[in-house]
This record gives structure tokens, C-alpha cells and sequence, in this order.
């Protein structure tokens, strides 16, 4: 089994450091993949810090991660020695059930492995993600990336850019349609950029004032104070589609008060704390809230390419692996626009 130079988490409290790994021995339908670029999603660091309670020790996170392929197994038929491409948050599912045979593997009803954290299906042990030198997966959970555009830029999109686009899409957000994004950090930088892109009138709501001149550049048209009581007014009953990308625990339905009738907000920020929505809210409207989780993988190729086509890519600052444990100090105080990602050449 190849050993590989990695960056990890060995408890709760401990700083991400110096490790190595060993990586499975490459099978007929494994492409290998050399990592110049990973994104740094709040997710991995509540993975680091066990969060969730779910985090089995030692970690590697990483899940946004894109590079050069380097090996593909005999039977690998769709990438090649050279190829740009990718991983995301998933690299293996059932296969089997309905959700899997739709191209929806984030919902297998048998569980999904996540690129770290996550268990092997053959029992060959856990997952590591991307904060390492290389990382190898079966060819269906590989993604193609395009040349067109800065690969740096582009590794977020695999988690960030997926987990915005997905609802957009299932939701048919387009032109004429009304859309709210409530946030503006690493998704929802991404949710404005994806939604004028597809040809909405897209507004940012904000309790921060000083973000209305960013949101704009990114492609907003319009910007709601939330702590404006005018300003609100005149959103009142308004969006057809609000995208609630906020994790801090907020009250959805001040935000369910900005819907029409038959309008939808979907939630993708995960707040700590359970929501109170009062039947009341949604049945006097048609009003509904849901929640959705980053995409598939025909899905994730689908974002990719639509992204390559429009030019679209994560504002992001780069940053030496050394440099991880400060960065997850940043993100806690949303100390970055919009997006970390690692030069997996500094490791």
C-alpha cells in the first residue's frame, strides 16, 4: 500500500499537522489522481474538532479537490495519464438503490462514503481527504475539470459551488424568477454568482451593510439591509426562492415573510440550533422550507461545465498547508473572501 504525505487532525483539540497515510492499492477502476489544490470547507473543521460527534481519529480532511491524473486502472475508460479532474465529497455509494440509479448519491439510502471520514465499501479501512499529496477513487466518483479556467479557483466548486448550484437547479431558478440569497460567505458568494448566471433577479440579503458593494460585484442586483424595517418592507412577500446558506442560529421565519404564495426557501447552512416554524407560516401562502445536500455526481459534472461555460470560479485566497490551523481560526471569525484553498505543493 502506497504511503502518502498528509496533513491530520489526531484528536478533538489538537492542531492539524504532519502525517502520513496509506492509501489502498490502486484497483482496475481507479483513477489516481497527484492533488495541486484543495478548498478548505467549514465542514472540514468541524470534522478536525469533532463537531458532530461523529469524527474517528486520526482524520485528513478535504473534499474539495482537484489535480492531475496520474495512474488509471486497466479498466478506467473515460480519463487518461495528464487529465485534469477532481473529487468531491463523495467517492463511493451502493450503486444500487433508487437514488443511486437517479444520480443522486448523496441520498443513497444505503449510505454514501464521504472522501473522508467515511468507510470503505470493501472494508480496507477509512477515508482521508484531500489535505494530501495524492488520493485515488473508483472512475464514476472522478470529475472532469476543464482547462478554461483557473484551477485554483475551481477547487471550491466541489463542494461550495455544488452545494449552491444543486437547489437552484432542482428548484428551476431562471429568468423571471425572483431569488433571495441570505449570506454572503463561501456558498453564498457562490449561490449569487450561479443564480445571475442562470438569469434571476437576484437580491442579497445581509444584515451587514459594508457587504452590499461586494455582493453587487459578484452579480446581485439589488441588496436588503435585514436590519432595515423600510428596506424589508419592500421585500415583503417577494421572493419566489430564498437560499439560506446562514450555519449561525437565525429565525426562518422572518425570512418565510419575504416568500410569496407558493414560494420556497431551502435551507444549506446547518444552525446548531432546532428551528421553530409555526404551520401557520407556511400554510397561509403555500409556503414551503426544505433543505438540500451538495449534489451527484452527473449533477457536480453538469455544475462543472456550466460553470466552465460561464466563466465562473470561487473568489479564494491561497495558503501553505503549514498554514491550515491558522486559516481555521479565520473562518470562525469569517476572516476570508470567500474561499481557502491550500497549494498542496507547500505540504
Amino acid at each position: 500500500m502506497p504511503s502518502v504525505k498528509a496533513y491530520a487532525a489526531q484528536s478533538a483539540t489538537s492542531p492539524l499537522d504532519q502525517w502520513t497515510i496509506e492509501r489502498r492499492d490502486p484497483k482496475p477502476h481507479d483513477v489516481q489522481i497527484q492533488i495541486l489544490y484543495c478548498g478548505v470547507c467549514h465542514s472540514d473543521l468541524h470534522f478536525a474538532r469533532n463537531d458532530w460527534g461523529m469524527t474517528v481519529y486520526p482524520i485528513v480532511p478535504g473534499h474539495e479537490i482537484v489535480g492531475k491524473v496520474t495512474a488509471v486502472g486497466s479498466h478506467v475508460k473515460n480519463f487518461k495519464v495528464g487529465d485534469l479532474a477532481g473529487i468531491g465529497c463523495l467517492v463511493d455509494s451502493c450503486r444500487e438503490c433508487d437514488n443511486c440509479k437517479e444520480g443522486l448519491e448523496q441520498y443513497c439510502n444505503n449510505g454514501f462514503v464521504g472522501t473522508y471520514g467515511g468507510m470503505e465499501k470493501d472494508g480496507s479501512g477509512a477515508t482521508h481527504g484531500g489535505y494530501s499529496k495524492s488520493i485515488l477513487a473508483h472512475e464514476d466518483f472522478v470529475l472532469h475539470i476543464s482547462d478554461k479556467l483557473p484551477l485554483e479557483a475551481v477547487a471550491p466548486l466541489l463542494c461550495a459551488g455544488i452545494t449552491t448550484y444543486s437547489p437552484l437547479r432542482h428548484w428551476k431558478v431562471g429568468k423571471g424568477t425572483r431569488v433571495g440569497i441570505l449570506g454572503l460567505g463561501g456558498l453564498g458568494h457562490m449561490a449569487v454568482k450561479l443564480a445571475a448566471a442562470m438569469g434571476a433577479e437576484v437580491t442579497m440579503l445581509s444584515h451587514t451593510a459594508s457587504k452590499e458593494a461586494d455582493a453587487k460585484r459578484l452579480g446581485a442586483q439589488k441588496f436588503v439591509l435585514t436590519s432595515s424595517e423600510e428596506q424589508v418592507k419592500g421585500v415583503t412577500g417577494y421572493f419566489d426562492f430564498i437560499l439560506d446558506t446562514v450555519s449561525a442560529d437565525h429565525d426562518y421565519n422572518f425570512y418565510l415573510s419575504l416568500l410569496r404564495s407558493s414560494g420556497t426557501m431551502v435551507c444549506v447552512g446547518v444552525p446548531s440550533a432546532p428551528a421553530v416554524v409555526p404551520a401557520m407560516n407556511l400554510i397561509f401562502g403555500r409556503k414551503s422550507i426544505a433543505g438540500s445536500l451538495i449534489g451527484g455526481i452527473p449533477e457536480t459534472q453538469e455544475m462543472l461545465d456550466f460553470c466552465a461555460e460561464h466563466g465562473i470560479v470561487s473568489d479564494v485566497e491561497i495558503i501553505a498547508m503549514r498554514d491550515i490551523n491558522e486559516a481555521y481560526e479565520r473562518m470562525l471569525k469569517s476572516d476570508v473572501k470567500y474561499r481557502f484553498v491550500i497549494d498542496m505543493s507547500t505540504l
